[in-house]
């Protein structure tokens, strides 16, 4: 996975032969370095084309932070080690791909046809090895439900709150609770006089992702994914953005940021956590994050993100543009 990175020139000749999938992802793993240097950010349109579909993770070797060509997947400086980058990709060389092929394309899309084909990819994904290897490895937990309500409501003239509420779990985003915050946010949606949403989460975190006993307990992977598409609480902020205000503290993880980062504004406790931690479970985030994400800080970044397992906090957050205001 460490082999020596390619120079610009043998990389946009490579993406114009009929092998470049097989040349780039190559047999030791699905990680392609390149030094970037004299390469232009932008390739001719039929070598952008092939790339559309080179199962491979792209990464530019640049010595400009802010320098991310549209050839690669993601940035990194010369001489640095990719290190948890490279072995995300080489434990699960799938779903790192299948990522960073979604999130290559994404830019062409609409919000709607990004959430279905976000769906499709996560379907097919629960249905490979390396989710499997991984819920093998995790067995389902079976939790005897909390009475009440896992989505708190309240309003207050023009302004709807909405909570979500299993703070013993730390709001882990079970089926019970996606449909429960579809209907809240359903009355917003319905409503005009509703001027302002307000999504929050009770206890130490506002949400840390999506509940792991429930990943794969469906037997069948494609009604899973119409029932994505029926009750989508992704595709719910996403049209109520303008008017929503998501209040993140504690751990915003997987589903927890992915849903914040539809609202138009995001506010973060300074004790604040974000990851993407899906791709170290044979996954891609599910939750409408290959959509929301890479609208606010790039696909370069959410790549990055997803890849490398390791959380940001609230400050990078707010210099990357995940964030718009750090309070605490």
């Amino acid at each position: 996975m460490d082999s020596s990175p390619l120079d610009g020139p043998a990389f946009a000749e490579a993406l114009g032969t009929g092998d470049a999938p097989l040349r780039l992802a190559g047999p030791g793993g699905r990680l392609v370095t390149v030094d970037a240097h004299g390469l232009p950010d932008r390739l001719d349109d039929e070598a952008m084309e092939r790339l559309a579909t080179v199962p491979a993770v792209v990464a530019a070797l640049t010595d400009d932070p802010d320098r991310r060509p549209d050839w690669a997947d993601l940035s990194c400086p010369p001489g640095r080690p990719l290190g948890t980058v490279a072995a995300s990709v080489a434990a699960n060389p799938v779903a790192a791909t299948v990522l960073a092929l979604l999130l290559r394309s994404g830019g062409r899309r609409s919000v709607a046809d990004g959430l279905v084909a976000e769906s499709l990819a996560y379907g097919l994904l629960q249905g490979g090895p390396e989710f499997a290897r991984w819920r093998a490895d995790r067995p389902a937990r079976r939790r005897e439900p909390v009475p009440g309500p896992t989505v708190l409501v309240d309003r207050s003239d023009g302004a709807l709150t909405v909570t979500l509420h299993r703070p013993h779990v730390r709001n882990a985003l079970d089926s019970a609770m996606r449909d429960e915050l579809e209907a809240a946010l359903a009355v917003a949606a319905f409503d005009p006089s509703v001027t302002e949403v307000h999504l929050r989460g009770s206890g130490p975190s506002f949400c840390a992702g999506g509940d792991l006993d429930e990943f794969g307990t469906r037997t069948d992977p494609a009604s899973a994914h119409l029932l994505r598409l029926l009750a989508s609480p992704a595709r719910s902020l996403a049209g109520l953005s303008a008017r929503t205000t998501a209040h993140l503290h504690g751990d915003a993880v997987g589903s927890g940021i992915e849903l914040a980062a539809f609202a138009a504004r995001v506010v973060a406790d300074r004790d604040t956590r974000i990851a993407l931690p899906e791709v170290a479970l044979g996954l891609i985030p599910g939750a409408g994050g290959t959509v929301s994400l890479p609208r606010r800080i790039g696909r370069h970044r959410t790549l990055s993100l997803a890849l490398s397992g390791v959380p940001i906090d609230a400050g990078t957050a707010r210099d990357w543009g995940l964030v718009d205001e750090v309070t605490g």
